[in-house]
């Protein structure tokens, strides 16, 4: 992920709106996005959402009214979100972010259709982690 493509714009504002939970970032290109916290959240490019390959990424539920508590950049090609229910591992990179940004409403289609294929919905708590997958609790 380092070799970022020179042809990614990149951000000339980034706003976190708490209020309408959204990061609103504008693009060296004209282009903004209001990437709502919630799809930053289940799109998080971390490997407990992403899992350590194809077929086992994990499903987010219940994301909804998650909150951006803080946001750190990462070198100048990245941020880092912590979440309001303590994940903190995701790097956003500025071509990822713009990836969310212009491919918002097909990324919703495939989440509503996993949700759909787990018979899970968009609210229903995330099932705690098996105390026995890591040996320790939270």
């Amino acid at each position: 992920m380092t070799g970022l493509n020179p042809s990614t714009p990149t951000p000339t504002t980034i706003t976190v709106h708490q209020q309408s939970r959204v990061l609103e970032v504008g693009f060296s290109d004209g282009r903004q996005f209001r990437i709502p916290f919630e799809l930053m959240r289940v799109y998080s490019p971390s490997a407990e959402v992403k899992g350590h390959g194809p077929g086992q990424e994990v499903l987010q539920t219940g994301k909804r009214l998650v909150e951006v508590v803080t946001l750190e950049p990462v070198g100048n090609y990245a941020v880092q979100p912590t979440f309001s229910d303590g994940h903190n591992t995701g790097i956003f990179s500025w071509d990822y972010l713009y990836f969310l940004g212009s491919q918002e409403a097909e990324l919703w289609k495939q989440y509503e259709t996993r949700l759909q294929q787990a018979g899970a919905s968009r609210d229903q708590p995330m099932p705690a982690p098996a105390a026995s997958a890591c040996g320790h609790h939270h």
